[in-house]
């Protein structure tokens, strides 16, 4: 079906109307091209967002293929994927043009890794963590730092999850957060803990609402936090990620030290 001019203001207009919104800003948003790594439990959830907001080209990173036990916290994917044996990224790319005709999904069925990360990110403009383990979010944090490109941390687990939007030179980098991945930083950690849906849909709903902020040129209404949510004990932290007094400088966005972008 083809949609006309006519009809994309009309699929925008609720977005549009918001006081902080603008057909212009809209444009920018249908001009943006972003890397979701990893389409699972965060990343379909922002992955759908996005393409519901208006993303202009989306690159899904994943090299899963759909089981019965993503189904609970994994949006877009149902039984019938989970026997297909299909990837995450193509099934995920099959509903999101659904979705939306007018945005370009380019699956790629690969994990990311300090070889690879430089041709996901060939004409992107905004990296969104979507992944389960720690590893890979370094290699994120140091090909940012290193090339001066924007990316939105998030993770989420028990009924807990943490979100920061990290812009190199403007806020600290994940290695002044944590210097060093966790023992455990995979998705052993949601089988062996557990994790909520909701915890993760949440999560993604801050993340997917940075992304928009940012590629809609509202760099002013970022979060400037490393956001904190306990959504089983009710709270809600804010840890300010603009300005932070080091005891020790940063590896990575300091001394410029990029260890795992080295094979």
């Amino acid at each position: 079906m083809i949609i006309n001019s006519s009809s994309i203001a009309e699929r925008y207009s609720r977005q549009i109307a918001f006081d902080g919104w603008s057909d212009a800003r809209q444009q920018l948003l249908g001009q943006s091209r972003v890397l979701i790594v990893g389409v699972g439990g965060l990343g379909s959830w922002v992955a759908e967002l996005l393409v519901r907001a208006g993303v202009g080209f989306l690159r899904l990173a994943d090299y899963d293929t759909v089981e019965i036990s993503n189904i609970h916290r994994q949006a877009m994917y149902d039984e019938l994927d989970a026997q297909s044996g299909m990837y995450k990224a193509d099934v995920a790319g099959n509903h999101l043009r659904q979705i939306n005709g007018k945005c370009k999904i380019e699956p790629a069925c690969e994990k990311l890794d300090r070889f690879n990360i430089f041709d996901l990110t060939d004409g992107i403009d905004l990296i969104i963590d979507g992944t389960d383990n720690f590893w890979t979010r370094f290699i994120i944090n140091d090909y940012c730092v290193k090339n001066g490109m924007p990316w939105i941390f998030g993770g989420a687990v028990r009924a807990e999850g943490q979100m920061a939007v990290i812009i190199p030179g403007k806020t600290l980098c994940l290695r002044c957060l944590l210097d060093y991945p966790p023992a455990q930083c995979d998705d052993s950690s949601c089988a062996q803990s557990g994790v909520f849906g909701p915890a993760v849909a949440a999560v993604a709903a801050f993340q997917a609402m940075e992304a928009i902020k940012y590629l809609g040129g509202c760099d002013e209404m970022l979060n400037p936090h490393v956001m904190k949510l306990d959504m089983w004990s009710n709270r809600v932290q804010y840890f300010d990620a603009t300005s932070h007094e080091k005891i020790e400088p940063c590896p990575c966005c300091d001394l410029h030290e990029f260890e795992f972008l080295e094979p």
